[in-house]
């Protein structure tokens, strides 16, 4: 199997720490959201990653992925020249993957089981134990306001019958979860081709991988579905923390760390050259390489790369690379080379 990773979005709901890097290279526990992802995908039934790039700062994700991940998959990149949505993204990938079997995981949604999981339940759609074997299958969770997701409905075989983008006026309550597994992707990919070749424009007027889903159906492709239960998009400041606590307590990292007068309160997540003095650390933080955390209280945070935080009383907030917090804030979503005065 093959697998498509879409990175090339621009993260604007992370600004201001997106405009420095990439949101899959944004770092929780430890490592980048990208990294996570890669990590739970099934070494035994991955035979490539192809990742999706786009957008002046590629070359972070490019990097990253062939230091940490070039000995353990078969990794390739293509470029998604312009943002045209997500439908637009995969179908840059057509070249490597047309004809294979085909896992789409999106590189801001972390999944804390990972992925073999799904692949499994896929296997039991398409090999007939259901009421009807499926082509293909999409990962769903009942949520509370679909309307800001992509949403599926099912008949009473359980197939799907039709996928809605941010409906207004949602048929059912199962979001799309971002996780899609295929038999065999040239089906999706000549969906795809359709909708940017006659300019078919779905929600903000981008070219949509629910429309293609759709347009697959329509075309006599069965879809099923399996159920998503731990689901963490990685795509806002909150979710993003609350990924961060749930990956924190899964790896149940190292809490060593260097400094006077230092108390850590597990689970933390603490890089290289890291100073800690006269503070109390944690529970769930993660602070990156280089930092400095100082006569303060941080809780429930991330703490960027180089990052100086002196006198102040942190929590649920994300402090960016090489920013400066000086004061005693309660509450920050601070960027990249921001200082703070307080």
């Amino acid at each position: 199997m093959k697998v498509v990773v879409p990175t090339a979005g621009k993260g604007t709901r992370l600004y201001p720490h997106t405009h420095t890097k990439p949101k899959p290279i944004v770092r929780i526990a430890g490592k980048p959201i990208l990294g996570h992802i890669l990590d739970r995908l099934p070494r035994d039934r991955v035979d490539e990653v192809v990742l999706v790039v786009g957008g002046p700062m590629q070359e972070q994700v490019v990097r990253y992925v062939e230091d940490a991940y070039g000995a353990a998959f078969e990794v390739s990149f293509v470029e998604q020249a312009e943002p045209e949505g997500l439908g637009h993204s995969v179908l840059q990938a057509r070249p490597l993957v047309d004809g294979d079997p085909l896992l789409i995981a999106l590189g801001d949604m972390l999944f804390e089981r990972g992925y073999g999981r799904f692949l499994d339940a896929h296997d039991r759609l398409a090999d007939g134990s259901g009421p009807r074997s499926v082509d293909g299958s999409i990962g769903v969770k009942r949520v509370d306001d679909p309307r800001r997701y992509g949403v599926v409905e099912t008949g009473p075989d359980g197939r799907v019958d039709r996928l809605v983008e941010k409906p207004d006026d949602p048929p059912s309550d199962l979001a799309i979860s971002g996780v899609y597994v295929f038999e065999r992707s040239t089906p999706l990919f000549e969906s795809l081709a359709y909708l940017v070749e006659n300019d078919v424009r779905g929600a903000g007027d981008e070219y949509q991988l629910t429309d293609a889903l759709q347009g697959t159906i329509d075309r006599g492709v069965d879809l099923g579905t399996f159920e998503v239960d731990d689901w963490y998009d990685c795509g806002r400041p909150e979710t993003l923390l609350e990924a961060n606590r749930v990956t924190l307590d899964r790896l149940d990292p190292d809490d060593g760390v260097g400094g006077r007068d230092a108390v850590v309160v597990p689970p933390v997540d603490i890089g290289e050259d890291v100073a800690v003095e006269k503070s109390v650390l944690g529970p769930y933080v993660s602070v990156d390489d280089g930092a400095t955390i100082a006569d303060s209280i941080v809780r429930d945070s991330i703490v960027g790369r180089n990052a100086s935080v002196e006198g102040a009383n942190l929590r649920r907030s994300i402090v960016g690379d090489a920013a400066t917090v000086d004061g005693d804030p309660d509450r920050l979503n601070l960027g990249d080379n921001s200082v703070v005065d307080l």
